[in-house]
């Protein structure tokens, strides 16, 4: 069986920069019902390399991530509070990359690498 790993970026588009101190939490759909499975802090880099602890075994399913911007230091201008990105893992599927890009009235997201 090939291990899943999730990890994310947070950047502001708008500064050029990544975002710090950014709370991700990551969860798992289950029986209708959203579980937390783990959590971090984007790092200096805007980023949470592992959302997933070593060695656990991440089953197929549907999952959220979600990013606290009003958890952030300081909070993060622009009309967005929260953003939840929602995808389809599938068993044996390896590595998934989250990146979100902000900007004050917008973001995206994309399977990064």
């Amino acid at each position: 069986m090939t291990a899943i790993s999730i990890s994310t970026h947070v950047l502001d588009t708008s500064k050029g920069e990544p975002v710090p101190g950014v709370p991700v939490t990551l969860e798992r759909l289950s029986a209708g019902e959203w579980l937390a499975t783990d959590a971090g802090t984007t790092d200096a880099d805007g980023r949470v390399p592992k959302l997933v602890p070593e060695g656990q075994v991440v089953p197929a399913g549907r999952y959220r991530v979600r990013f606290d911007l009003e958890g952030a230091p300081g909070g993060q201008p622009g009309w967005y509070p929260e953003v939840s990105v929602v995808i389809d893992i599938a068993g044996d599927s390896g590595h998934h990359h989250v990146p979100l890009l902000l900007a004050p009235f917008g973001y995206t997201t994309y399977r990064g690498s």
